[in-house]
């Protein structure tokens, strides 16, 4: 490894693995040191591929000085104890979303890594797109003027077989579902632009994947607290399956994400600056609507390398822990008003889980 760069081990070889070892290949201030998964013949394909050293154990990477950061990429219900674990070895931590399964296995997640000193992050590497910073800093500066709406779509399609490539993507108990598992994406940039949430109102199905013990389709009304409301639709079950749009309305403006470009961008008040943030975005850039694999690596890269700079700053990274408690909250509250069939008000029990 060289001495400038700092060193990433990956905790399992999944769907989303091969994303980030793609991103630390790339990296100038990165470096792909290790992987650690319990399926010996997979963890040996994936170190040869990327050509980086193989752990059978968790603990046996975190014994490797080299490793300074542990990439979280298990399912979702084992997090908790791998990152507690890494971070209990003086590991900087990046966490693959949802970061755990309750409210409170986060807050101790944070109280952990601010005891031992070291950084925590959470892969929601759509934060980063232009699109959604113009949005936030429009919002910031109140050129919406008063909010009225905020919406988000993910009409996308995975097939049967896509719940069968492991065994806990069809598992409500190992933290799976439409809603945790791909929206919580969207969900997150919704709650970045115009949280948070004061109450909620949703319904899950599954419309599609029979003998799949999760909801494939979500549809949700959210009131924020700052008086603007909101639909959530997010489903794994529309063929062929098309781009995600994130949409917020105001008594000045209105700005609309699809994929990551950005489709409009209008305000009473035009600026010169409106021209260059209409053009932001690529028209047909990979952002998962149509395959899990349909993605780039590049906003990945921008996480890590933001993890990078973090540690050498001494800062915290660009999505803290703690700024996805509130995204968190708003997904918890949606599973437990489709299971009573009833508006929630938030905050909701620390120890609920999906």
């Amino acid at each position: 490894m060289s001495d400038s760069r700092i060193g990433f081990g990956l905790l399992g070889t999944g769907l989303v693995a091969p994303f980030h070892a793609k991103a630390l290949k790339a990296s100038e201030v990165a470096e792909l040191v290790a992987v650690s998964d319990v399926a010996p013949d997979r963890l040996a394909a994936f170190a040869a591929q990327f050509g980086c050293q193989s752990y059978a154990t968790l603990d046996q990477m975190l014994a490797d000085p080299k490793v300074q950061v542990v990439n979280i990429l298990t399912p979702n219900h084992l997090h908790f104890d791998a990152v507690m674990k890494s971070i209990a070895a003086g590991k900087h931590v990046l966490i693959e979303k949802p970061p755990a399964m309750s409210l409170g296995e986060v807050r101790q997640m944070i109280a952990a890594s601010r005891q031992a000193g070291v950084r925590a992050g959470v892969v929601l590497q759509c934060r980063t797109r232009k699109s959604i910073q113009a949005m936030r800093k429009a919002i910031g500066e109140g050129r919406f003027g008063k909010l009225l709406h905020a919406d988000m779509y993910m009409k996308w399609f995975r097939p049967a077989e896509y719940y069968r490539l492991a065994e806990w993507r069809g598992q409500r108990r190992s933290g799976s579902g439409v809603t945790i598992a791909q929206a919580f994406h969207y969900i997150d940039l919704l709650q970045y632009l115009a949280g948070p949430v004061k109450r909620v109102e949703a319904r899950m199905n599954n419309l599609a994947h029979p003998g799949v013990d999760v909801e494939d389709t979500l549809l949700a009304f959210t009131e924020f607290e700052n008086g603007a409301q909101g639909v959530v639709q997010a489903s794994t079950a529309l063929w062929p399956g098309t781009d995600i749009r994130i949409e917020v309305n105001g008594e000045n403006g209105a700005a609309i994400m699809s994929g990551d470009r950005m489709e409009t961008w209008k305000f009473r008040d035009e600026r010169p600056e409106d021209a260059g943030v209409r053009r932001y975005g690529t028209a047909g850039a990979s952002t998962g609507a149509t395959g899990a694999a349909d993605l780039g690596f590049r906003e990945h890269q921008v996480v890590i390398e933001d993890m990078v700079d973090a540690i050498r700053g001494g800062h915290e990274p660009f999505i803290p822990l703690a700024s996805v408690v509130p995204t968190l909250e708003w997904a918890l509250a949606m599973y437990q008003s489709a299971k009573e069939r009833a508006p929630v008000e938030l905050p909701i029990d620390e120890d609920r889980v999906w």
